[in-house]
């Protein structure tokens, strides 16, 4: 199984393989939007950053220069947006099976355990970073995800527990200190588009966030 190091050892050293799993679905569950996830994932996303970082449905606009200071150059960002759930995985889907991107996010408040297994199937063949960012209740939901974790704020960072991983199980959380950064999505965050009419990805109107 390949992987990809997480950038925080004591979290690498919990994960088989010692890393973020590539190739497969990886969930994190938390309680709101902004709780940490995405500097959790920022030295994997940064380390990636060669190829496209596409975020389907994220929460709000992505501010392409907040990620830019994370080390995701603004012509590396895609955003993917759809009126429906479904729409939005069979777009995911779509890039997955492209296997031209580092690393997919993809924020699914509700998916079917079908849209799941379909998912994760696709991602096996795929040499992707492939993220869920669901909701916390959801960790009570059967799930074909490789890896799921838990993120909850805490202190000057968060808390994370392993939900579920291949190996022994992990009872007592883990304490991952995050640095500062600026706002990565806000509803009035100011993104330059390279292109004023976005194209269609099948029935997913998709667009380029630079």
């Amino acid at each position: 199984m390949r992987t990809i190091d997480t950038g925080y050892a004591a979290l690498s050293a919990e994960l088989p393989g010692g890393g973020w799993p590539v190739g497969a679905l990886v969930d994190l569950l938390i309680q709101q939007p902004g709780v940490g996830e995405i500097r959790l994932l920022r030295p994997a996303l940064a380390a990636l950053a060669k190829l496209p970082i596409v975020l389907v449905q994220p929460p709000h606009l992505p501010n392409a220069p907040a990620f830019a200071y994370l080390g995701v150059p603004l012509p590396q960002l895609i955003q993917v947006r759809a009126s429906k759930t479904a729409d939005a995985a069979w777009s995911a889907e779509q890039i997955l099976r492209a296997g031209t991107c580092g690393a997919l996010l993809f924020w699914a408040p509700h998916v079917s355990t079908a849209a799941l297994r379909r998912l994760h199937l696709v991602a096996q063949s795929s040499e992707t970073l492939f993220v869920m960012v669901r909701p916390l209740a959801a960790a009570q939901d059967a799930s074909p995800a490789l890896l799921r974790l838990a993120l909850r704020p805490a202190g000057d960072g968060i808390s994370v527990d392993i939900v579920k991983r291949r190996g022994p199980t992990r009872a007592e959380p883990l304490s991952i200190p995050l640095q500062p950064s600026p706002i990565l999505f806000s509803r009035h965050a100011r993104i330059a588009r390279r292109q004023t009419a976005p194209t269609r990805v099948g029935s997913v109107s998709a667009e380029v966030v630079a």
